[in-house]
């Protein structure tokens, strides 16, 4: 048990959508699912059994720790540490556990020599900057890179990526491909000593909508999980099929009549305009509903959407239940997802990304590290 499970709240994972997912978005041999931050608050170990069964052959993760996790529970497949070592124990880990770690500047390079060793050659990646300009090699350092990694024969460089900035965005196509050329240039030239590394540039935006972006292997993230890199675009069609992996259920706690002119909960932000039948049900900012969203949620009840109202609070949140009588404390409030009536949308990450001006990806993280989750 985990501390998750003491609250009410319930994230529900779709293994079987996500492999539906995978499927939809290309050959295996040619994905690297990206599984870092704990699959994106969907779960480590039970997303990367359930790609495994699907045919992946690689994971991209976040950290070290995490490639050690998979690891130590029997994953083979081909393992990378975006974000390479943090520190010297990190690289030692990495080569101890067979991982290809990032290497991203002179200092990695220096710490992954340290860890080399004789019976083995350590296999490594080389990230470059292409136009993120947060980690990389320049396309100044190749030359010396090249140097480097010609004089210590056993670090072994199998695969050359960056990582593209705005992808999602059609308006900027242009950034886009000057990242892709800059890619192309700068990998090329590592090719010419080592042909049989293979190239990552394109994330899940780029796998969906910019063909020359792919390379040896893409890295979807986002797209596994449901969302669509292009919502809201012009190219959001290239998204359509996607299916949304989680969705979130909090049972009800208790009904209340509200009277005409009383308010609900702190600071009595609303006040009913009428007579009205109030449910409360267990979930709030403990739980991963911002704060921020009080009075602009709704939720799924019976199949239909009702509105929340009043201030979100710690563990509680009202809605009103004024047309679903009968509703009681045995039912279940969907926040993500759920059974719905004929054309009737569940509420969706995008939908509540919106309303606060971030992205899904935030909200999914959110939910499933404050929930226990539930595997289909």
């Amino acid at each position: 048990m985990n501390d998750t499970t003491f609250a009410p709240t319930r994230c529900h994972i779709s293994l079987a959508a996500l492999q539906r997912n995978f499927a939809r978005l290309g050959d295996p041999a040619t994905l690297m699912p990206v599984i870092k931050n704990d699959a994106y608050g969907h779960g480590l170990l039970p997303v990367a059994r359930a790609l495994a069964k699907a045919g992946a052959r690689r994971f991209a993760v976040g950290t070290p720790s995490e490639g050690i996790a998979l690891r130590q529970a029997g994953f083979k497949q081909g393992i990378v540490p975006l974000l390479g070592g943090m520190s010297q124990e990190d690289w030692r880990a990495c080569a101890a556990h067979f991982l290809t770690p990032l290497l991203a500047d002179g200092e990695d390079l220096r710490k992954a020599k340290a860890c080399v060793r004789h019976d083995r050659p350590f296999r490594v990646g080389v990230k470059f900057e292409t136009g993120m300009n947060r980690l990389g090699f320049g396309q100044e350092d190749v030359p010396e890179l090249v140097e480097y990694l010609r004089a210590n024969p056993a670090l072994e460089p199998v695969l050359a990526l960056s990582h593209l900035a705005c992808a999602d965005m059609p308006e900027k196509d242009a950034c886009s491909q000057s990242q892709l050329r800059a890619f192309a240039a700068v990998s090329e030239r590592l090719l010419a000593v080592w042909p049989n590394m293979e190239r990552s540039l394109a994330n899940s935006a780029a796998l969906l909508g910019l063909p020359a972006a792919h390379f040896d292997l893409s890295r979807p993230g986002i797209a596994l999980y449901g969302g669509n890199p292009f919502a809201g675009t012009e190219r959001e069609t290239l998204g359509a099929g996607l299916e949304w992996v989680m969705s979130l259920s909090t049972p009800v706690i208790g009904i209340r009549s509200l009277r005409a002119g009383q308010s609900v909960s702190y600071g009595h932000m609303f006040t009913a305009p009428a007579d009205m039948t109030v449910a409360v049900v267990a979930a709030g900012y403990a739980t991963g509903v911002p704060r921020s969203l009080s009075g602009r949620l709704e939720v799924l009840a019976r199949g239909r959407r009702v509105p929340q109202i009043g201030r979100v609070c710690m563990g509680m949140l009202m809605v009103d239940a004024s047309s679903l009588p009968g509703l009681s404390s045995a039912d279940v409030v969907w926040l993500l997802g759920g059974p719905a009536e004929d054309g009737v949308a569940p509420v969706t990450a995008q939908e509540l990304a919106d309303k606060l001006g971030t992205i899904p990806y935030e909200i999914l993280c959110r939910f499933g590290a404050m929930n226990e989750r539930i595997y289909d």
